[in-house]
């Protein structure tokens, strides 16, 4: 039996290919082929298990790749109303919290339950536990092989992803690898929106403390990237939001750090004299408590160590130059990037497919009539907060729509 189309990977994008394809046009023979016991196991853990499904204002500034104006024709002409179309036509609603959409149920389970439903109900074949291994050419169709099984295909589409989740949610970059061997241009991989390792000695002490902070990642002296946010001192390193959105731009070649800017609503020379002034206020305190009521204590005591001082000196002992080494800490505790916590913990991996190899419009290989390449696989990755979900179903229906238009 020939397939009309496999798709090589049962996580977001593959799921939603499917469902959409089959939905489009019923006639088409459809076959998923997922690694897993289970599909859709990345997805069901997305947004801390809330799933972040989309974002309201989806902006090729929120995308990266060599090449970002690739993504372009499928967000725009997917974008994220097509996508509430489409979930809403399999039972999942929308909610938002402020621009990031969510299932309604604010349950990834649900999300993943929904898109499952669908594959059962418009009979799409589902081969589970099955790894892909090869894929050729074979009297002008697609044979896809899986260990000792094979598969006929005229189309494929391959939504395997990467290497973010690890092995335990089958994502190892086997069908990358596979298509480096074949020939395909490939951009080097790393985890994007990931956790940063440090320097212990200093965020071991203040483990489990969580502050606003502007994160300002430099490489190199030079300023990759900034963002605003509550960060989380973890005994390996930093965490939160914001540090999680620099991490794309670490580069392990270059000499990065990570400046947290404590007092971001107040420039220098005013956090200078307002500290004056609580030296002033607060003379008859120790050093112990200099920050108390103004800053986290433990947090504020490692400052005061940072500085060269001692916590049980007195406040009245404090120079002005003491209090503009807190002040210059205050606006940059920095950090020495010792790397990240890996693709293991990270949520994206950037690199993969170069995308000058395939055609924007339809997702399809310039040089492999019937391929086909969405997702995270592609050298396209977006910032947290929903980007990546939205560009897996913008590229699934741009691919979709490109082979209903071969097929009618």
């Amino acid at each position: 039996m020939i397939n009309d189309v496999i798709i090589i990977g049962g996580g977001a994008a593959g799921l939603c290919a499917a469902v959409y394809l089959k939905q489009k046009l019923p006639s088409l023979s459809i076959r998923i082929l997922e690694s897993q016991s289970r599909v859709g196991k990345k997805l069901a853990l997305t947004g801390n298990g809330r799933c972040n499904i989309t974002n309201k204002n989806i902006l090729l500034s929120s995308y990266h790749g060599k090449d970002v104006s690739f993504a372009e024709y499928a967000l725009t002409k997917y974008d994220r109303f097509i996508s509430e179309s489409f979930f809403e036509s399999i039972g999942v609603s929308f909610a938002f919290e402020g621009d990031k959409g969510y299932p309604a149920s604010f349950q990834a389970g649900s999300v993943v339950d929904c898109l499952r439903f669908a594959v059962e109900e418009l009979d799409i074949t589902l081969n589970l536990e099955t790894k892909v291994t090869n894929i050729q050419v074979s009297n002008g169709n697609y044979k896809v092989i899986a260990d000792n099984l094979s598969f006929l295909a005229r189309n494929v589409i391959v939504a395997s992803g990467l290497l973010s989740g690890g092995d335990r949610l089958g994502c190892d970059g086997g069908v990358l690898s596979i298509l480096k061997k074949a020939g395909f241009d490939t951009v080097d991989t790393k985890p994007a929106i990931v956790q940063v390792k440090t320097e212990t000695d200093i965020v071991k002490q203040l483990k489990g403390i969580k502050i606003d902070a502007l994160v300002t990642l430099k490489c190199d002296g030079k300023t990759v990237r900034q963002e605003f946010g509550e960060t989380l001192f973890c005994d390996y390193g930093l965490s939160g939001p914001p540090v999680l959105q620099v991490s794309r731009g670490i580069d392990t070649r270059r000499k990065c750090e990570i400046g947290l800017d404590l007092m971001s609503d107040t420039d220098y020379n005013t956090l200078l004299s307002n500290l004056e002034n609580r030296a002033k206020s607060l003379k008859n305190r120790n050093l112990d408590e200099f920050f108390t009521g103004m800053l986290n204590k433990r947090l504020g005591q490692v400052i005061i160590k940072s500085a060269g001082l001692k916590l049980s000196e007195s406040v009245s002992s404090l120079k002005i130059q003491d209090l503009k080494k807190i002040a210059s800490l205050l606006k940059n505790f920095s950090f020495n990037v010792m790397g990240t916590t890996g693709y293991i913990n990270s949520q994206v991996t950037a690199g993969g497919l170069k995308t000058d190899g395939f055609n924007s419009k339809t997702m399809m290989s310039k040089n492999a009539k019937g391929l086909y390449a969405i997702g995270e696989i592609l050298d396209i990755d977006g910032d947290c907060g929903g980007f990546n979900l939205q560009w897996a179903w913008s590229s699934a229906m741009c691919a979709a729509d490109a082979i209903i238009k071969e097929n009618k």
